[in-house]
């Protein structure tokens, strides 16, 4: 049984993976902000607090066996958890983002040998300053993951607010897709990444080293957008819209889109198989989504909001691109 320290611990990813590591047979703490009333695993012991608080440089004295941070964005942050836990943890699991990789990727499946290159994201661009970092330093052993699109909470749509485009979706109402919808995605749910994740948890193969976790399966937009309105018994009608055309009207847009979902994105998972052993992602859209469903469905409940800012200027794009008898 290893000690284990969650920077993190209840949210989108973390919290399967908290299971899962309960269920493993280890003992595990979880930090964080104490801002939702997530249940956690019986057993588990939760310190309440926050990287910035003058309480965190504390924690390395504790001497985890591993800590996994979920919480960190930023080269400033990786250079306090340097400080904090070198030379008092076993491993030091950082959860980069498979966003980093080269974009567009100059070979067609995704592996940890792509180039970590991204001129669209400061989000992935930071993540990457963050790895050199680690790779940059001795003192602390390291393990990098970087998942891709992983999904539990909340139905996963290409841009913008994944409830606005559902009651879109419910309604009626036409949903953008950058480009033509034939794009490849790939989705992973968070249980099936919990897995081989914890597996890396004090594996001598695993230190000093980096992995993606993903489902081998990837699907068009239109696919996943169309498997999302059959779950709530609607047709999704697609409006078609040039990636760099939606720039233009929105550049918040281009990291998310520019910098991840407008390019095709399929992973080989053989490397980290071949340290945490076999385990296997969901292929079908159908099951992937069921989880997503349930809390989308929950949400439905509340009052839909007033019309934001966002779905307005979809419907200004929607009606520029319909007016030319192309959408």
């Amino acid at each position: 049984m290893a000690s284990i320290l969650f920077i993190g611990g209840t949210g989108q990813i973390s919290l399967p993976c908290v299971s899962e590591a309960v269920a493993s047979g280890h003992k595990v703490t979880v930090l964080n902000r104490g801002k939702t009333d997530v249940p956690l695993p019986k057993g588990v012991e939760t310190i309440v607090g926050d990287m910035h608080d003058a309480a965190y440089a504390n924690l390395g004295d504790r001497r985890f066996d591993v800590v996994a941070q979920f919480r960190l964005y930023t080269a400033p942050e990786m250079e306090r958890d340097i400080r904090t836990f070198a030379g008092k943890t076993g491993q030091y699991i950082f959860i980069s983002s498979a966003s980093a990789y080269q974009k567009p990727a100059k070979r067609y499946i995704i592996t940890e040998n792509t180039p970590l290159e991204n001129p669209y994201w400061q989000y992935s661009r930071d993540k990457i300053a963050c790895e050199a970092l680690l790779r940059g330093q001795s003192k602390l052993p390291y393990t990098i993951v970087r998942p891709s699109h992983t999904v539990r909470t909340g139905v996963p749509v290409q841009i913008g607010d994944a409830g606005v485009t559902l009651r879109r979706m419910i309604a009626g109402k036409p949903v953008i897709v950058a480009g033509d919808g034939t794009s490849l995605w790939t989705l992973t749910r968070c249980v099936d990444f919990a897995v081989p994740f914890v597996k890396l948890f004090g594996n001598p193969g695993a230190f000093n080293d980096d992995f993606q976790i993903t489902s081998d399966r990837a699907y068009t937009w239109d696919q996943i957008h169309n498997a999302i309105g059959r779950a709530f018994g609607v047709k999704a009608i697609h409006c078609h819209v040039p990636t760099d055309t939606l720039v233009r009207y929105n550049r918040a847009w281009e990291g998310p889109l520019m910098g991840d979902k407008a390019w095709s994105a399929l992973f080989d998972n053989s490397k980290v198989k071949g340290v945490a052993g076999p385990f296997t992602a969901s292929t079908d859209i159908d099951e992937i989504l069921e989880e997503p469903v349930i809390h989308e469905r929950e949400r439905l409940k509340q009052p839909a909001p007033p019309m934001g800012d966002e779905e307005k200027l979809m419907e200004r794009i929607i009606a520029a691109q319909s007016s030319l008898g192309l959408a």
